[in-house]
């Protein structure tokens, strides 16, 4: 039984073009290779896998004719044959590899977005590139130039893939509409259906002479430089998006988007959770319980603070403003920092010596947590 490319895309089998097309590219976001790079090699099969089945998914959904073919049939090509084992025979699927082949998306001769699609307007392909950021790039903003490999129409044909006018020819086997006429015969006599024409793939033109800059696909590959501004504030994987800087689409489609997902590195100091930052900062006994200045690290410069006598480990402090700037606003996070109690250790005799001189001079009222502590204990008992 073929897979429900409904349900590997999760929409409803009522979904709209756009419900299916939104879909498609947050699945395809999700499960780009680009995404597990850095997946042992199991994750990145598996990754590879879905990623071709969204992508077949959506080149029959997205297509009208495709779509009702496969919602009459179950198959996109159409009714295949007769009857076999308890149900229709003969229905196949042209897969392709989409996934080796990630550029083509519409451009292809054949395959998954070929046939009757090439008569009609198609929209390009999205790209989709990470944008690696330092935690201080993402907190400030930035702007970065990225290369951008994309295909555009060819400059020489124009997008018709022909050396010149008179190298394009009506289809003598569909003289021009794109389809072709197939009867088969069935338990209940000959069925005539229609199908995307095998000559000319749809398109209802035969080229002679390929154009010799593009090979006859109507495209070519371009490098471009994309210049992208990055607000500050932003983070890890949020993503922008650059509208019509994608694939070219074909037959006056749109041209794809550019989506680029941001990838921020981890600080060695703070730890972020939405717009503010997080650090725990050491500091003696002896400046605990005596009370001490200290300089706190923020994005900028050090801020002077001044910790209290006897700070317990664990105290948390804040300090406004000093956080990351919001997005697309002028208010700004909190830096909080925690006080944590660096016990010595590996105390010399003499160290230790002065250490139990000082505790038996201590009473129950300097050491209150835990003259609480014992008084609950013998309480319980």
């Amino acid at each position: 039984m073929s897979k429900d490319y409904y349900e590997i895309l999760g929409v409803s089998k009522t979904a709209t073009d756009d419900e299916i097309k939104s879909a498609y590219r947050k699945l395809a976001m999700k499960y780009h290779p680009d995404r597990f790079a850095n997946k042992s090699d199991e994750e990145k099969k598996q990754a590879e896998e879905t990623f071709k089945e969204i992508n077949q998914a959506y080149s029959v959904l997205s297509d009208k004719q495709k779509r009702q073919n496969y919602d009459q049939f179950g198959s996109e090509e159409g009714f295949q044959g007769g009857f076999g084992g308890g149900g229709f025979s003969g229905a196949g699927f042209d897969f392709g590899d989409i996934f080796s082949d990630l550029f083509n998306g519409a451009f292809s001769g054949g395959g998954s977005r070929g046939g009757s699609r090439q008569s009609m307007a198609v929209d390009g392909d999205d790209i989709i590139l990470t944008l690696n950021l330092t935690f201080k790039e993402a907190a400030f903003g930035v702007e970065k130039e990225v290369k951008v490999k994309r295909y555009e129409t060819c400059t020489v044909c124009g997008g018709t893939g022909a050396k010149d006018a008179s190298s394009i020819k009506t289809c003598d086997v569909c003289h021009g509409t794109g389809q072709e006429t197939i009867v088969q015969n069935t338990p209940f006599g000959r069925i005539q259906t229609a199908r995307t024409c095998h000559a000319c793939g749809g398109t209802g033109k035969i080229i002679t002479d390929k154009c010799p800059n593009c090979g006859g696909k109507g495209v070519e590959v371009k490098v471009r430089t994309l210049k992208v501004k990055v607000p500050a504030g932003i983070d890890n994987g949020r993503q922008m998006t650059y509208y019509n800087e994608g694939h070219c689409g074909r037959n006056g489609g749109q041209n794809g988007n550019v989506i680029i997902v941001i990838k921020v590195d981890e600080s060695k100091l703070f730890t972020r959770q939405g717009y503010d930052l997080y650090i725990d900062i050491p500091i003696s006994i002896a400046q605990a319980t005596l009370g001490t200045t200290i300089y706190v690290p923020t994005l900028t410069n050090p801020v002077k603070y001044n910790i209290p006598e006897g700070t317990d480990s664990g105290t948390i402090f804040r300090i406004k403003g000093q956080g990351v700037k919001y997005l697309k606003s002028e208010q700004v996070g909190d830096l909080y920092f925690k006080i944590i109690v660096d016990t010595p250790k590996h105390l010399t005799l003499k160290q230790k010596k002065m250490m139990t001189e000082f505790e038996s001079t201590l009473n129950d009222i300097q050491l209150d947590k835990v003259r609480k502590y014992n008084d609950n204990v013998k309480r319980n008992a």
